[in-house]
């Protein structure tokens, strides 16, 4: 026989590197084992099938994350559409020859030409300013708190409407109505 079809306890014990009492009480150890395992009905762990279910499950987990990555990266484009479109549907004409109104961006100072009227209601709080890609539009104030709703950053300048400059609680011609017809 050559020394490809012997065993490799054989080749050991003609090599002379493992005696024959070894080389049988090896083989001895070796049938207790299995019968001990078919006697208690162990089967054995299959290592290899074990990093395969490991390993599925891994990639799994990881492709949930990257859906719910996905997904939230669709809803934040999505967002973005309404608020764009909510800005082109609301915004108010700008008047190039009409006043300017400063406001801060990022600590640097912006200009908008506006009418007087607006530049009033701005200050007032009817209208706010947004930010629409490079530029700026002028929409309502109700406008301006559903695009705030869906991302805050658009929202430039939104004052707070207040009910008047005067306090009335000491107001001494608070309990006086002013007339309709009168002018100033």
């Amino acid at each position: 026989m050559s020394k490809q079809n012997l065993s490799l306890q054989d080749q050991l014990l003609k090599s002379g590197l493992v005696s024959t009492a070894q080389a049988k009480t090896a083989k001895s150890d070796k049938r207790k084992q299995t019968q001990q395992q078919r006697k208690n009905n162990v089967t054995g762990v299959d290592e290899a099938k074990e990093l395969v279910q490991k390993a599925q499950a891994e990639k799994a987990e990881r492709d949930r994350e990257l859906n719910q990555l996905k997904k939230q990266q669709e809803e934040q484009k999505h967002l973005l559409a309404q608020v764009k479109q909510l800005i082109e549907l609301n915004k108010q004409p700008k008047d190039p020859d009409g006043l300017e109104y400063h406001f801060n961006v990022n600590n640097k100072v912006k200009t908008l030409y506006v009418s007087e009227t607006m530049r009033e209601q701005i200050i007032r709080g009817r209208l706010a300013i947004v930010k629409l890609g490079e530029s700026y539009e002028v929409v309502s104030s109700d406008v301006a708190k559903k695009i705030s709703l869906r991302d805050a950053a658009s929202v430039i300048v939104n004052n707070e409407q207040g009910s008047g400059a005067v306090d009335n609680k000491d107001d001494p011609y608070a309990d006086y109505q002013i007339p309709d017809d009168l002018m100033w």
